[in-house]
């Protein structure tokens, strides 16, 4: 991408939010623009000739559009859906708090969660391939009756059965250790500039490089992965002959999962320099020997001539399942009390109370045991046909797997319950604090504004609503780690519609009913996502509502789990700070505009700036969670003294335009109406303008619709952004010459 030839001037470079809008719409190059009325019904003029190259005359104008990097192809887009419980935990471990106490245990207790996550991974998919095709649908005459693509196998041997559909899950780990590859590729060309000094851990996004800590974590993982497969052969070959050989490969394959443990408990040396290569050859050996067994494991189940016992489920499997989630509480449980432990005592400085870690990890557990929960469940039923409820493979399930739905119904039905009560209660506050506002900014209203004025006090009180999704997030995430917990009561033979009925008296079948619908309910949000994916990829307006979720999480690198969704700041932030760099060095200055989430990535990125750079550059952001979300959810990158240096280093040339209609963007370092003179000696209090939403309460002459609502949508054309510019070129030493508009 190279610029014009002349240099010297003012570029205003835009970079959009979650919209993923078009380069003509960041830009203002649309040939017609609206002049009266609102989104559903409007006029429109053609604008004139030169009006299009600039909000501002003099400045030139360029747009960085980056709405491609996380989703891309509706490929892509389906891979984060399915992905989306490891991009969970990922994210769990930049959440961690600020306290430097806490930093090695919380990578250690995240990095192991995300390894379970694997684990399950594999035992779904063999609990598909293994328990419910080799083991029970080729043991029944009537599951094979009319399946010839299976048939063939049903009157072979049951360790061959075992072993040849053992390539399966073999296959799914193979698929996934290839597709996280794949990624890391893309952006080694991108690195940032040399950049001075930084005490901000925010500018590790800039300078992140993906190998060798994601090639490290990848190793372990699929050693692991093959570990898993191998155990549950195992397990089921101890069943019928527990020979010396058996007990043997059962005790290297133990060796070879503790030694994943240990080596994701040890942050300093799985973070290791780059250049250091021994912990790669390491790490590269435990894969390569868990490759190796899994062969030589394949090789010995079907040589034993005992027979095998008559049992239900696969010998071993449920009791592993079981054993898992246990595990998953116990590690949830100690996270917990690692970030109780030292949370910060002023709950006004981080939502969650200092358990944000907690709940997403737990989050992505409870997706995680919900997907495969879910599908165990749908193939069982696939497996039986039109077999009553109750009877069949489906009667079969491993019991961790229905405590999992049940547990998994029970927490979103409370969530939803919550939620109302809240949306209720806080109504009333809510409506009171948004009509002071409104009666501030619009003193004297006309007697026919009086419906309007109710329409914009509803739009403040909704956004003033994300404060109270902070319980609904710590409810939900309690109650998905007592969901994964009670999975463990499976191990005693106990079935949730039994327990229910004994302890509280509802009737089994009621309990049962839940459990399948939970089922369904769970398949319909899975359902959803693949579509609200697809349509994200496809519809624009769609996308600025679902993609906070997934610019949020793949923002963030894989520091945790290595088959988690590629971070698209690993390109987006060199790439930034590499044309930014270039700018300045032929001479111009540069005005750096964020809209939501762009305002995180320009923060990234002017921490990477060299010095000489951030002297010719001013920075305007609007709509910016940078305080009101990533300051409270990532504490230890995003806080008072990252945001301070970001100034500084730009020379407080930062403006911050929010409304209070917006639902995610805010102010950033004062909530005042009108900024701080500049007397008050604190730089800081004049970076906040706070945009008065909408402009007017009635119609103005010509139009026949009042100004619209804005909220969180981007306002390049509006008059304050402009102002903003031209003070922001002024203090550039640029040349700001009136706004062109088409109204």
């Amino acid at each position: 991408m190279s610029g014009p030839d002349s240099s010297g001037g003012v570029v205003e470079l835009r970079v959009h939010g979650v919209s993923g809008a078009s380069p003509a719409q960041v830009l203002g190059l649309q040939q017609t623009g609206q002049v009266a009325g609102d989104r559903s019904g409007g006029f429109y003029r053609p604008r004139p000739r030169g009006s299009d190259s600039a909000s501002v005359p003099g400045v030139t104008l360029e747009a960085y559009r980056w709405g491609d990097l996380p989703s891309g192809t509706v490929t892509r887009t389906l891979a984060v859906v399915f992905l989306l419980p490891f991009m969970l935990v990922n994210v769990a471990i930049w959440m961690r708090p600020a306290h430097p106490g806490t930093e090695a245990a919380v990578k250690s207790l995240c990095r192991v969660l995300a390894l379970t996550l694997t684990v399950l991974y594999v035992l779904a998919v063999a609990g598909v391939a293994l328990d419910l095709i080799g083991w029970k649908c080729l043991a029944s005459s009537d599951c094979l009756s009319g399946r010839g693509w299976m048939s063939w196998l049903g009157g072979r041997p049951v360790g061959l059965r075992l072993v040849v559909l053992a390539l399966l899950p073999a296959a799914a780990i193979g698929l996934i250790w290839w597709v996280s590859c794949r990624p890391g590729r893309a952006f080694e060309a991108f690195r940032a500039p040399d950049q001075g000094g930084t005490a901000s851990r925010l500018a590790t996004v800039g300078e992140w490089d993906a190998e060798p800590l994601v090639g490290r974590l990848r190793a372990i993982h699929v050693a692991a992965a093959f570990a898993t497969l191998d155990l549950v052969l195992l397990l089921a070959q101890g069943a019928r002959d527990a020979s010396a050989v058996t007990i043997a490969l059962t005790t290297v394959t133990g060796v070879i999962l503790a030694g994943c443990v240990g080596l994701l408990c040890t942050p300093p040396l799985i973070d290791r320099a780059p250049d250091d290569g021994r912990l790669d050859r390491i790490t590269r050996t435990l894969r390569n020997a868990a490759i190796i067994l899994t062969v030589i494991v394949a090789a010995h189940v079907p040589t034993s001539s005992q027979p095998w016992p008559r049992e239900h489920h696969l010998p071993g499997y449920d009791p592993t399942l079981t054993s898992l989630f246990a595990v998953q509480t116990t590690l949830l449980a100690a996270l917990g009390v690692v970030l109780l432990w030292r949370r910060p005592r002023d709950r006004g400085t981080t939502p969650l109370y200092g358990l944000g870690a907690l709940v997403v990890a737990a989050t992505g557990i409870s997706m995680a045991v919900a997907y495969s929960a879910e599908l165990v469940c749908r193939v069982a039923d696939f497996l039986d046909r039109d077999k009553p409820t109750g009877e069949g493979i489906v009667a079969g399930l491993p019991r961790a797997y229905t405590w999992a739905i049940f547990g998994f119904f029970r927490a979103v039905v409370v969530t939803a319950i919550v939620a109302g009560l809240v949306i209720l209660i806080s109504r009333r506050g809510r409506r009171r604090a948004a009509a002071a506002i409104v009666a501030r900014d619009f003193p004297d209203p006309p007697a026919e504004a009086a419906p309007r004025l109710r329409q914009v006090r509803d739009a403040i009180a909704r956004a003033h609503f994300t404060e109270k999704l902070v319980p609904l997030a710590v409810v939900y995430g309690c109650l998905a780690g007592i969901g994964t917990a009670t999975t463990t009561i499976g191990l005693l033979g106990e079935v949730p519609s039994d327990v229910v009925e004994r302890s509280i008296g509802l009737p089994a079948a009621g309990i049962t009913f839940a459990i399948a619908f939970g089922s369904w309910v769970i398949a319909a949000i899975i359902l959803a996502l693949i579509i609200g994916g697809l349509f994200a990829y496809r519809t624009e307006p769609y996308r600025r509502h679902i993609g906070v979720v997934w610019d949020l999480g793949t923002f963030w690198p894989r520091a945790a789990h290595p088959f988690a969704p590629p971070c698209y700041s690993e390109r987006a932030v060199p790439e930034l700070a590499r044309r930014i760099t270039y700018l300045v060095e032929r001479g111009d200055a540069v005005l750096l505009t964020g809209h939501s989430h762009g305002s995180v990535l320009l923060a990234a990125t002017v921490l990477q700036l060299p010095p000489h750079v951030g002297d010719r550059v001013a920075v305007l952001t609007h709509g910016s969670p940078l305080r009101r979300l990533y300051a409270r959810l990532f504490p230890a990158y995003i806080d008072d003294a990252a945001l301070r240096e970001i100034g500084r280093r730009v020379g407080w040339r930062w403006i911050n335009l929010w409304r209070d209609t917006d639902p995610i963007g805010g102010w950033i370092f004062s909530p005042r109406p009108s900024p701080a003179p500049a007397t008050t000696g604190d730089p800081a209090d004049a970076v906040d303008h706070r945009q008065r939403d909408p402009d007017g309460l009635v119609a103005p002459p010509g139009d026949s619709v009042a100004p619209p609502i804005h909220g969180h949508w981007p306002d390049e054309s509006d008059e304050p952004f402009t102002e903003a510019v031209q003070e922001l070129v002024r203090r550039l030493g640029g040349r700001a010459g009136p706004s062109a508009t088409p109204r």
